[in-house]
């Protein structure tokens, strides 16, 4: 990774679970020399559904944030409930606001999208200048451009990679003080 590393990257090449494992193994290797902010997804651990939507952990302070509703098993179709994802976002932009060095958001998805979900975490952060790790499925690529608008880089689903673009960016952010964040509706 060069000295012209962008400061918002995206992991893509492997499945959602997959990136969440190396993020959830990212963080806990970064967390003594770094001030994270930000929320991994986790499995919710049920058989037979059809969606993979469970929750949200938040890096800085562990709390969890549920993002389905579970309509039983062998029901064909996404149970993803935006709530906890707003909720999850408010918290990582008072986190963000308290100071930060780096913001993990599990990804940019369908509630994303629609400028729900971790949109304003996402806008929080991007406004805020912080280097952002985070994922975005091919399938939602043309959108995420269209939300980042801005340069960023794409990472192979592999610590070593994305540890060498945390290193390039590393001393991005203040370290000084509180930040103060635009309104999370505001657009970037």
């Amino acid at each position: 990774m060069d000295q012209f590393a962008q400061i918002v990257a995206v992991v893509q090449g492997a499945s959602n679970l997959e990136i969440q494992e190396i993020f959830r193994t990212l963080a806990a290797q970064w967390k003594d020399e770094l001030r994270l902010a930000g929320v991994v997804a986790e499995d919710h651990g049920l058989p037979d559904r059809f969606c993979q939507a469970g929750y949200l952990r938040s890096l800085a302070t562990g709390a969890r944030f549920s993002i389905f509703d579970d309509l039983g098993p062998g029901v064909a179709m996404c149970h993803l409930d935006g709530v906890g994802a707003e909720a999850a976002a408010a918290a990582v932009r008072t986190d963000i606001a308290s100071g930060c060095d780096l913001v993990i958001l599990s990804k940019f998805g369908k509630l994303e999208i629609d400028g729900n979900g971790l949109a304003g975490a996402f806008r929080a952060t991007i406004a805020a200048g912080l280097p952002l790790l985070t994922s975005v499925a091919p399938a939602h690529d043309v959108a995420w451009r269209q939300f980042a608008d801005r340069e960023f880089d794409i990472l192979p689903a592999d610590p070593v990679a994305i540890d060498l673009w945390r290193r390039a960016v590393a001393g991005h952010s203040d370290r000084s003080a509180p930040l103060n964040l635009p309104d999370a509706s505001a657009s970037p």
